[in-house]
């Protein structure tokens, strides 16, 4: 991937998980042996609960998203969507000729998606139902523990950013991303080149892209750049994020199990939002537990638009490595 100075202006991270190439994503690596240990668990559960989908939804789906080789980009919408239902919507619109035109890329040719091909209106509302019942059994129960992990990614990318700047961000994601400016290099199924020319990129952190990163077929889409987030064993039954706090946890014995939990998650910076996936409480409730610490004196809160940004302060980041450094 070749940058401009432009592109380097225009360096961006999604903001949070993308729900359609997690979808996309998953039904890839349903259907392959990689990563055994990190998704077997999730691979025999989604699979469980893909009986309940239509047989001919559950075809389709397989059809599109096949284990190897390249998906058309139609099912992973340039814009940036923060629910499904939008994502979908994006979809189900795409015009007759980009679907022909995408669906020539599958290696098997169209097969069931064959009515798909043609852009029959029936064919069009089948895949919005598969696409739907695909992500209600295999992705949405695990989703957020699946934005958890993202959330630590943007923190930890965005830290990197403010540290170093673009040229630190990019070094940081070594060894998926191999950064000698002005080229990103990664392993991809294929040699290939894709010269930004002042467009920039978008970085979409994803739990289901596997070992190499992921972007569109056509390289005259907008860039994006999908890159794997390390899941971590248990990462489908644990909210990533969420610390340990057993009871001879000196700090949770102090504030808490849930405010001690909030304490840690605010280390790498995140709104109340965030917070309330990450400790596995309602916004409301993380609002009032930052309300605490932020009395305390432990966290700083400011206001970014509609959203409250939480960081710790020198009392809170004292309080948490001396807890650390103790236990």
């Amino acid at each position: 991937m070749h940058f401009t100075a432009a592109d380097l202006a225009r360096v961006r991270m999604a903001q949070g998980p993308d729900p359609a190439w997690e979808t996309v994503l998953s039904a890839h690596l349903l259907r392959k042996t990689e990563g055994r240990g990190a998704f077997d668990v999730w691979r025999r559960q989604a699979r469980v609960r893909l009986r309940r989908l239509p047989p001919r939804q559950l075809r389709l789906i397989r059809q599109l998203a096949p284990p190897f080789g390249p998906t058309p980009d139609f099912l992973t919408p340039v814009q940036a969507r923060p629910d499904l239902d939008s994502g979908i919507e994006t979809i189900l619109s795409t015009p007759k000729h980009r679907l022909r035109a995408e669906l020539s890329v599958l290696e098997d040719g169209p097969g069931v998606a064959r009515d798909l091909f043609d852009g029959t209106p029936s064919a069009v509302a089948e895949l919005g139902e598969a696409l739907r019942g695909y992500h209600r059994a295999a992705v949405a129960p695990s989703w957020s523990q699946i934005h958890a992990l993202v959330d630590a990614e943007r923190a930890e990318g965005s830290r990197g950013l403010l540290d170093q700047g673009v040229d630190g961000l990019l070094h940081s994601f070594r060894p998926t991303f191999r950064w000698s400016p002005p080229v990103l290099e990664a392993d991809y199924p294929y040699d290939r080149d894709l010269h930004l020319n002042g467009r920039g990129v978008l970085l979409i952190p994803s739990m289901f892209c596997w070992r190499t990163p992921v972007t569109y077929v056509d390289p005259e889409l907008p860039p994006v750049l999908v890159y794997p987030v390390a899941p971590g064993i248990g990462w489908w039954t644990t909210p990533s994020g969420t610390p340990d706090t057993k009871p001879g946890d000196a700090l949770a014995r102090l504030l808490g199990a849930t405010r001690a939990a909030a304490l840690r998650v605010i280390e790498d910076g995140c709104n109340t939002a965030e917070l309330a996936r990450r400790i596995g409480v309602s916004p409301p409730t993380a609002s009032q537990h930052a309300a605490v610490l932020r009395e305390a004196r432990l966290i700083a809160s400011v206001r970014r638009g509609n959203r409250m940004l939480h960081t710790l302060t020198p009392l809170g980041t004292g309080l948490l490595h001396t807890h650390a450094n103790a236990s």
